[in-house]
């Protein structure tokens, strides 16, 4: 659910937190990883430039150390990517990644591809936000 403030065409719109999740934890496609996160922004603001941290554990729930994690995605039924280039650019704890640059332009089904290489395993989480 989303309220927008103001009549203007780029009004500024908020985003309930609790309607981005509609489970805790992703697991990855092949099971390898799972992975949760958390938004700087509570609730998220369309139309502002944020930072989450991404939680990766292996299927047992250790915490991955060391990590190479990219990030793409976009809007699939509009046929467009992100609007702008998240990067993970720090591992802060074991398993905890700094992902900055996250924006989100427009209310929609959103979807973030998190691909995370570790070791000899590669694998991706699929992060699935409708509002």
């Amino acid at each position: 659910m989303f309220r927008c403030r103001g009549l203007a065409l780029l009004s500024i719109c908020l985003i309930s937190a609790a309607s981005l999740a509609a489970e805790p934890t992703w697991e990855s496609r092949d099971g390898s990883f799972k992975v949760t996160y958390e938004s700087e922004l509570q609730p998220l603001v369309i139309n502002r430039i944020h930072s989450w941290t991404l939680n990766v554990t292996d299927a047992a729930g250790t915490p991955v150390e060391g990590a190479v994690i990219t990030v793409d995605g976009g809007m699939p039924i509009h046929d467009h990517g992100l609007p702008t280039q998240p990067r993970v650019t720090n591992e802060v704890a074991p398993g905890r990644y700094v992902l900055e640059g996250v924006r989100f332009h427009m209310p929609g089904s959103w979807e973030l591809v998190v691909t995370i290489e570790s070791g000899d395993v590669r694998d991706a989480v699929v992060i699935v936000l409708d509002w």
